[in-house]
């Protein structure tokens, strides 16, 4: 007999979810993994080849190939194959896409800028060096 939460788990798939909303889970769950936030990281500072993504998380080519797929299909991930090297890079901009895009599904407006008057309080050590 199915337990109560499989139970659930399976009535919550039947559901109908909106594609919109779905898209969104498929970015956020594509980076609700350390190795694949690594991956991002990485090629954050510019497009990397497979064997250099390889070195960067120390996983198999098999499990980066894998998780280069998961990011691929969030569209984080633009991959081009040259001979035998396949390079990566982060899709442009998909991160302010996204941004945009989860602010009008979900109705929540641009975040606040703080006032022009407001300033930072300085770090412990810089109130040190102006006493002295």
């Amino acid at each position: 007999m199915p337990s109560p939460a499989h139970i659930r788990s399976t009535v919550a798939t039947i559901v109908d979810q909106p594609d919109d909303l779905r898209e969104l889970r498929v970015f956020h769950k594509a980076l609700a993994d350390v190795n694949r936030l690594r991956m991002v990281q990485r090629l954050a500072h510019g497009p990397a080849t497979v064997s250099e993504l390889i070195e960067t998380v120390g996983l198999s080519q098999p499990l980066v190939s894998w998780h280069l797929s998961r990011l691929k299909a969030a569209g984080v991930v633009e991959t081009k194959r040259t001979g035998r090297e396949v390079f990566c890079q982060l899709r442009p901009n998909v991160f302010g896409e996204i941004a945009e895009r989860e602010r009008a599904l979900l109705g929540v407006g641009a975040p606040a800028l703080p006032p022009a008057s407001a300033t930072i309080p300085a770090a412990p050590s810089d109130r040190l060096a102006e006493v002295h």
